[in-house]
């Protein structure tokens, strides 16, 4: 058995931030699920599909040229799409909305599952996404679910936006990641929710690294009752 932390939750939450951390401290592969909806939401966009299309995305999903590279210094993860590095246009917030848009559909959730899959191999998998710990990895070594409030999170992706030169409005990001969280919720597939056997980690008040030095001693303890089994 392959170990995996799956790490879901909202948008904003810090979850990305503290999956990237966790995989390097402990030396396993990452996987940004989020970033492959980005991916196909981008394509669609480059070859003028409607995002609405069922059937054209999810061919699209099944097709898509895309691979993420770690340069040695291990400080970023770069992604490629079609021979092309697009971390800066991924990492937008209309390519989030396009994201949430696509990942809505179940045939692209489908066409994407296996390719998820395959990320787990040794010596383990920090799997950073929404729906990780429900539907992806349902036999997790660990399922954590970390949230934080829609202002919080707001304040967070204000506070980059800011740093990067990029001009945001506080009140309007909210409101966005609160009809993202809701569109994200109530999906017929795969919807937002903590899995039943999920820890559920509120960092609205906790900075990053006590939340990694937290997630690390609750894996420890979960790779002990798993080695006893």
């Amino acid at each position: 058995m392959i170990p995996v932390l799956a790490i879901d939750g909202p948008g904003g939450s810090g979850k990305g931030t503290v999956s990237k951390r966790l995989a390097q401290a402990l030396g396993w592969h990452l996987l940004d699920s989020g970033a492959l909806y980005r991916l196909v939401g981008l394509a669609a966009r480059n070859r003028g599909i409607d995002l609405a299309n069922e059937a054209q995305v999810s061919e699209l999903a099944e097709q898509l040229d895309c691979r993420f590279a770690v340069p040695e210094n291990g400080e970023l993860v770069r992604t490629w799409l079609d021979g092309e590095c697009v971390d800066d246009r991924l990492r937008t917030e209309s390519a989030g909305a396009d994201a949430s848009v696509v990942a809505a559909l179940p045939a692209v959730r489908t066409a994407l599952l296996a390719r998820q899959r395959a990320f787990a191999r040794p010596p383990g998998l920090v799997a950073d996404g929404r729906d990780m710990g429900t539907v992806v990895f349902p036999a997790a070594t660990l399922k954590v679910f970390l949230t934080a409030s829609a202002e919080e999170r707001a304040r967070r992706r204000y506070k980059q936006l800011m740093e990067q030169g990029l001009s945001a409005n506080l009140r309007a990001l909210q409101e966005e990641m609160e009809a993202r969280d809701r569109r994200d919720a109530e999906r017929a597939a795969a919807p937002l929710k903590p899995a039943a056997d999920a820890w559920v980690l509120d960092c609205t008040d906790v900075g990053i690294e006590t939340v990694v030095s937290m997630i690390q001693e609750r894996l420890k303890q979960a790779l002990s009752t798993a080695d006893m089994r």
